[in-house]
């Protein structure tokens, strides 16, 4: 099926890709104001296009726009993060426990997958991909629990998380250790609910205990310096 994106939305996703990914990778900060005419010069377009980005940044919580203000790099407070890790905590290992007694042997090929991909993007020293994967792995366990209710609702951690991690977590690092979603699978496989609830608990409770939530905000960032040479090579 031949792709119905336009050229505009090509640059408009080259845009806010390069946006997130330095948010993820933290090269801008929580707090970091983004200069609209900053931006503009950065990757060589209009406002317009800059505005519409934003939008799509603002949409996903990468952003925050502030009337009269512009945009700026959202930062979630310490007790916004603390409180979605803490809804983490009392869904997921519960989940966890119901999918060891759900889990079919296509399930087990999946997950297997994904934590194949995790550890090559790991090895290639690509956070963002890391990160997208971790989310993606929690995210198809709701999806074997075969809940849709608790789907949608992990989805929403999830994807508050990812960027929670990116902004304050351990540079270089997605904060799972290398062999917990392994060692997780390997409890769901063997179909041990109570194993994998544990493991589930312990999982969350480390990232959470790896966040460095006093990351100061700043002020403005050199976007041309962080995105010139990124846009031109993207265009």
């Amino acid at each position: 099926m031949p792709s119905t994106m336009t050229p505009d939305d090509a640059q408009e996703a080259h845009i806010v890709d390069r946006i997130y990914e330095a948010v993820i990778d933290q090269r801008l900060a929580p707090g970091a104001k983004l200069s609209e005419a900053s931006l503009c010069t950065a990757f060589g377009v209009g406002r317009m296009r800059i505005r519409r980005s934003l939008l799509i940044l603002a949409s996903r919580e990468v952003v925050q726009l502030q009337p009269n203000r512009g945009a700026y790099v959202a930062q979630p407070s310490a007790q916004q993060a603390r409180e979605v890790f803490e809804a983490r905590l009392a869904i997921e290992p519960s989940l966890a426990r119901v999918v060891a007694q759900r889990l079919r042997r296509v399930d087990a090929k999946m997950l297997t997958g994904l934590l194949r991909k995790e550890a090559q993007a790991h090895k290639a020293g690509n956070r963002r991909e890391a990160i997208r994967l971790s989310g993606q792995f929690h995210v198809a366990l709701a999806e074997v629990a075969g809940n849709s209710v608790l789907l949608r609702i992990v989805k929403d951690l999830v994807t508050r998380s990812s960027l929670i991690i990116g902004m304050y977590g351990d540079p270089g690092f997605t904060n799972c250790r290398d062999d917990d979603h392994s060692a997780i699978v390997t409890a769901l496989d063997a179909g041990d609910g109570a194993a994998a609830e544990a493991l589930m608990r312990d999982h969350l409770s480390h990232i959470t205990e790896h966040l460095h939530l006093e990351r100061p905000a700043v002020g403005q960032a050199d976007l041309l310096s962080l995105f010139g040479d990124l846009a031109a090579k993207g265009k």
